[in-house]
């Protein structure tokens, strides 16, 4: 936040910086704003007070991006940013707490690493290290911003109900003060890194200094000046604060501003930069004095040499300490003689890129898992040639302390050559595991294509997506995000041998990248271009064999990397799999959903005084075929057979024997036979079929003009009656076995009477059975669904076609159903007697 700039938060919202280009921490040529300038304190603010409000020793501040499709990493407490490199950026239609939190408006709480792995793989292959989180959304009325995940150490047990309030206060107070900024607050660009305060001052104090709030200036003490070393000093709090981490300022002087309007003092610990490139952490406490706008600060440094310190350099063991990002800050005598390295090759590097001997992932992931987990660690390490070393790490929010001592192991223990290798997977090589994961769940083309666009996106900041499928010598659009509307119909069909990006990829199998507008123009002149300023062009190869290829376009120009490039091309390739496998699949499927639409009803029959309508949905998951099956059969006195039936399975054998047991139904029924007579015929068939499945049956010999029915349920859910005034029941019809069990067995039936008016809903239990519900309970709320339904019209086209809608309704929204469903309902249309 530049000097000047209100960071009031209570007040009018003030302007967006003209120049965000030139804001700390805003990308160089980035000239897209993060958020608004004036906001950035709090943010800070809001993710601090729910850190502290939770206990929590870390937290995470996700703002949605300026499209809403993503979420954004904006603010990070007591966290490493680089723990979160393979989540900065999340779909919101990713299956992860932050989309989930964001979508759904809830608090989500995961306990501990199996909690994670049982209800978020994806999540836990990112972040393979124990950890509680609770993740709220940044909400106020009907304005989401984002979410706050906090982190605790896991101990195997959720946070307690009024943890979670304080959670869920925190993000609606942050979302509160964030509504006068409106659109203006979106996420982009790296994340503002929050210092945590340190507790006590336990640094050496170095000076003091006098800040004027409202002049905008400070006066350092003599001594002050000796240890900040030359520089113009002029008097101008802005001349100093440039000294600082840029993403310390704006924290820093919403701090003062609150101390100076509340009295009470402050404390912020912030990093000084050196002029040769390093930083010393400062700790400054202040409070108001005689003027509210004037402060006094203390100084001191955190890192400076004490008595503790000293002390620490006498020790034979070795000393180090990392900051949370992994940096060293500090390390004695003892380590380096052991490291067998100088303090200036380890100040302000990590340890494995400054030891070539620690450069294995392994140890970066002991690191990783160290601050995440907060719970200590320990390794050993060989250090060329033969010099074993036992690291144990100790960790807080604050970073971490390292005790080096050298492992003398015995005759009969067998150190390894090396650590087993657990990295955690980072950046490019994560977006190929998440996309990997959701490919595995993706079945269909469409769903391949959804899981494509919903992962690849938000994981490369692209604002573009096209992805085209070859077929008859022509490249066919299967979707596409964030085009202008009808940008891409002209490009519909288009021969593989066009001159195009897009199918010369297709044809020649290499990737081709665009860094600017100005290469792609050059390289394919009058091409048509919206505004997009870089553009990946991918092959998608299956098996040696060209599929189709995928487009991605980024809004501004942009240097593909090395990894970049390769981990877009080898993201090709997996997807060129999958869609593969889904255009299989969606063959098979059309074949099979085919044949089930053959063997069902193509319409009901009329029946004199009987109004009917029927549905059938099929399942989610497999086959999207099954062996419900429902059926109406007009007899020679006026009367009608209502048959709903069952075969166990999700396949094509299912929905075969489906079709022989129908017509062996409608063959038994026509001979005028007893309804039990019919079940235990067709239960003989299905023995003498001897295909090893089970099926249920429903049926009922209904005459409209005498309001009489006879029934039989061989292993079948009840049906339902309503009655004209709307009360529904359960039809108390005696229950039987289920066909194909044994040879011997009978069929009871049950006879009774209906009421003028009487509505029957016979179902499968596909529409009353799920991973939520008990059968019972299924039963029970589609009768609730029954009595609550408008009274159905006396005839078409009102009749019973909307009641059928509704019944099957809950049926059509669940996503993860996977049986398929049939429903048959039935209302008498006589007049009463």
């Amino acid at each position: 936040m530049r000097p000047g700039v209100p960071a009031d938060p209570t007040g009018p919202p003030p302007r967006t910086d003209p120049d965000p280009a030139t804001r700390p921490g805003t990308p160089p040529g980035d000239a897209r704003p993060r958020w608004d300038a004036a906001a950035e304190p709090l943010l800070a603010d809001g993710l601090l007070r729910a850190v502290r409000a939770t206990a929590a020793y870390g937290g995470v501040l996700y703002l949605h991006s300026a499209d809403r499709r993503s979420l954004v990493v904006a603010a990070v407490v007591g966290v490493p940013p680089s723990l979160l490199e393979p989540f900065q950026r999340i779909a919101v239609a990713a299956p992860l707490p932050v989309a989930d939190s964001y979508r759904g408006g809830r608090t989500i709480v995961l306990a501990d690493a199996d909690d994670t792995m049982r209800r978020y793989p994806r999540l836990a292959v990112g972040l393979p290290y124990a950890h509680a989180s609770a993740t709220t959304p940044v909400t106020a009325g009907d304005r989401t911003f984002g979410v706050i995940t906090v982190f605790w150490p896991a101990d195997g047990s959720r946070p307690p109900a009024a943890t979670r309030r304080q959670l869920r206060a925190a993000g609606n107070r942050l979302a509160t003060g964030l509504l006068p900024y409106g659109d203006r607050v979106g996420g982009e660009g790296p994340p503002v890194v929050v210092p945590l305060p340190v507790p006590g001052g336990d640094g050496v104090r170095v000076g003091f200094f006098d800040w004027d709030l409202a002049g905008d200036r400070i006066t350092l003490d003599e001594r002050l000046r000796e240890i900040l070393g030359p520089g113009p000093y002029d008097g101008r709090d802005a001349t100093l604060l440039e000294r600082l981490a840029p993403e310390d300022v704006a924290p820093l002087r919403e701090a003062a501003r609150r101390a100076a309007r509340q009295g009470g003092p402050f404390t912020r610990r912030v990093r000084l930069r050196d002029p040769g490139g390093g930083t010393r952490q400062l700790d400054l406490y202040g409070r108001p004095v005689a003027d509210p706008a004037r402060l006094v600060v203390a100084v001191l440094d955190a890192g400076a040499a004490t008595a503790a310190t000293a002390a620490v350099e006498r020790l034979r063991d070795g000393v180090l300490a990392l900051d949370p990002d992994g940096r060293v800050g500090y390390v004695n005598r003892s380590a380096e003689m052991l490291l067998h390295t100088t303090r200036a090759d380890l100040l302000g590097r990590r340890p494995w890129e400054a030891l070539p001997w620690l450069a294995d992932p392994a140890y970066e992931d002991r690191y990783r898992s160290a601050m995440l987990s907060q719970q200590p660690t320990a390794f050993l390490a060989r250090r060329p040639p033969h010099h074993w070393l036992a690291f144990s790490l100790y960790p807080d929010a604050h970073g971490l302390t390292g005790r080096i001592v050298p492992a003398a192991p015995s005759e009969d223990t067998t150190l390894p050559e090396a650590p087993p290798p657990t990295p955690a997977p980072l950046g490019g090589v994560y977006h190929l595991l998440q996309l990997a994961s959701a490919l595995t769940e993706a079945v269909t083309v469409r769903e391949v294509a959804d899981a494509v666009a919903d992962q690849i996106l938000p994981g490369f900041g692209g604002q573009e997506l096209a992805l085209y499928l070859a077929r008859s010598g022509r490249m066919h659009l299967v979707t596409e995000r964030g085009y202008p509307e009808g940008f891409l119909d002209p490009f519909e069909g288009t021969p593989i041998r066009a001159r195009l990006p897009g199918t010369e990829v297709f044809t020649t199998g290499a990737p081709v990248f665009f860094e600017s507008a100005r290469e792609l123009s050059a390289a394919y002149p009058g091409i048509p271009r919206d505004e997009m300023g870089a553009w990946a062009f991918l092959p998608l190869i299956a098996s040696g064999h060209p599929v189709g290829s995928l487009i991605l376009g980024f809004d501004r120009p942009r240097t593909f990397t090395a990894e970049d490039r390769s981990v877009l091309t080898a993201l090709g390739g997996l997807i060129a799999q999958a869609l593969e496998r889904a255009r299989l699949y969606d063959a098979e499927s059309a074949v099979a959903r085919g044949l089930q639409q053959a063997l069902l009803p193509h319409r009901l029959p009329a029946v004199p005084g009987l109004a009917t309508a029927a549905r059938y949905l099929p399942g989610t998951r497999g086959m999207d075929i099954g062996g419900d099956w429902y059926d109406l059969l007009p007899t020679p006195d006026g009367g009608a057979v209502l048959i709903i039936g069952d075969v166990e399975g999700h396949s094509v054998k299912a929905a075969a024997l489906m079709g022989q047991l129908r017509s062996a139904v409608r063959a038994f029924a026509s001979a005028d036979d007893p309804v039990e007579t019919v079940a235990r015929r067709t239960n003989h068939l299905l023995l003498d079929l001897d295909t090893g499945l089970l099926a249920s049956c429903c049926l009922l010999r209904l005459h409209p003009a005498t309001r009489t029915l006879r029934a039989v349920r061989a292993g079948h859910p009840p049906p339902l009656l309503r009655e004209p005034d709307g009360r529904t029941t359960v039809l108390d019809l005696e229950a039987g076995p289920l066909l194909g069990i044994d040879r011997d067995l009978d069929f009871p039936a049950t006879e009774t009477g209906l009421p003028a008016g009487a509505t029957l809903v016979l179902y499968t239990d596909g529409l009353v059975e799920s991973a939520t519900a008990t059968l019972a309970e299924g039963i029970d709320h589609l009768r609730a669904t029954l009595a609550h339904a408008a009274a159905p019209g006396p005839e078409p086209p009102a009749g019973l076609e909307p009641l059928a809608d509704l019944l099957l309704g809950q049926a059509r929204h669940d996503d993860g159903r996977a049986d398929d469903v049939a429903i048959l309902v039935a209302r008498l249309t006589g007049e009463p007697d």
